[in-house]
C-alpha cells in the first residue's frame, strides 16, 4: 500500500513516478493541439495538476490526489470543468484513461 506523499512543509504532492504518467499524456494532448498549458497546486490534504486550453482561463480538467481516500474510493481522480468526477480510482494510470480517449477522439477527427 503506498503511503500519502508529503512534502517538507506538510503540502501533499505528486511523486516523480506520479508526475511522469500524468506528464506523458499532458504532452500527447499538446501535441494535439488541446492543451496549452498547466498548473501544479501542493494543498495540505491533497494535490492538484489542473490543465488548461488557455493561459487565463478555468481548468479544463483536475487530476487531483487525495491520500485520505486510499482505502476507500481511491485517491486519484479526475474532475471536468464543470466539476463533475469523470473517473477514480487506485491506479493513476487507469483513472487517466477518461482522458486518453478524449485523445483518441481528436487524432480520429
Amino acid at each position: 500500500m503506498h503511503t500519502p506523499v508529503r512534502a517538507p512543509d506538510g503540502q501533499t504532492s505528486f511523486d516523480r513516478r506520479e508526475l511522469g504518467v500524468i506528464l506523458s499524456l499532458y504532452g500527447r494532448m499538446v501535441a494535439a493541439g488541446e492543451w496549452r498549458d498547466y498548473g501544479i497546486s501542493c494543498l495540505r490534504h491533497h494535490a492538484v495538476f489542473s490543465v488548461f486550453r488557455r493561459t487565463a482561463e478555468h481548468p479544463l480538467y483536475r487530476i487531483e490526489k487525495h491520500p485520505a481516500l486510499r482505502t476507500r474510493q481511491g485517491m486519484y481522480c479526475v474532475i471536468a470543468m464543470d466539476g463533475q468526477v469523470l473517473k477514480r480510482g487506485h491506479d493513476l494510470a487507469q483513472v487517466l484513461k477518461v482522458l486518453e480517449r478524449k485523445l483518441l477522439r481528436v487524432i480520429g477527427d
